[in-house]
């Protein structure tokens, strides 16, 4: 389940709503999402939590191109909100593992490969293509901007070491907690 929530800053503080993101399918979709809400190109900020399992925030200044943090990239790539965001962090291109996929036969051969080649493996421990799919792998922890929020009030060492309930701590630092909360 997906806990997703805008806050925009105002003259007068933070605006915060509850965002629905069924229509979101990029993450252009979700910086447009976000560019709507701002006033006179103020700081808007995403937030996206799945049950505790990670968060990721998508700031958006104007035209500026969004900044993106992610808390646990291994996680969030297992979803699709979350997929959004550490694609563009880690530069995933699905068409590559696909490919990749495509070219492994069914009996554990590669397309043109003999049995003798199968069981050689490279000196990185690597055993071919299907190895270089993996390359692009998704670390575990976080991936991004990690200063994303410190002229906010959240510095680096304090970002990293939110974990349950991080919207909440965020919003605090923020001194956005009250508008949160009425959108939740």
């Amino acid at each position: 389940m997906y806990f997703a929530a805008l806050l925009a800053r105002t003259e007068d503080g933070w605006e915060a709503s509850d965002t629905e993101l069924d229509d979101v399918e990029t993450l252009s979709d979700l910086t447009d999402l976000a560019r709507e809400a701002s006033v006179d190109e103020d700081t808007v900020l995403v937030f996206i939590e799945q049950e505790d399992a990670w968060f990721g925030v998508l700031r958006v200044e104007g035209e500026e191109d969004p900044r993106i943090y992610v808390s646990d990239a291994a996680m969030a790539a297992r979803s699709s909100y979350g997929e959004i965001l550490t694609d563009e962090l880690l530069g995933g291109d699905d068409d590559d593992l696909a490919d990749a996929l495509d070219t492994l036969d069914l009996d554990g051969t590669e397309d043109g490969e003999t049995e003798e080649q199968e069981d050689t493996e490279e000196p990185d421990g690597s055993t071919g293509p299907a190895d270089a799919a993996g390359s692009g792998a998704v670390p575990a922890g976080p991936v991004g901007d990690r200063t994303i929020l410190a002229d906010l009030g959240l510095s680096e060492p304090e970002l990293l070491a939110l974990d349950t309930d991080a919207m909440t701590e965020i919003a605090d630092a923020l001194g956005a907690s009250e508008v949160l909360e009425t959108a939740r």
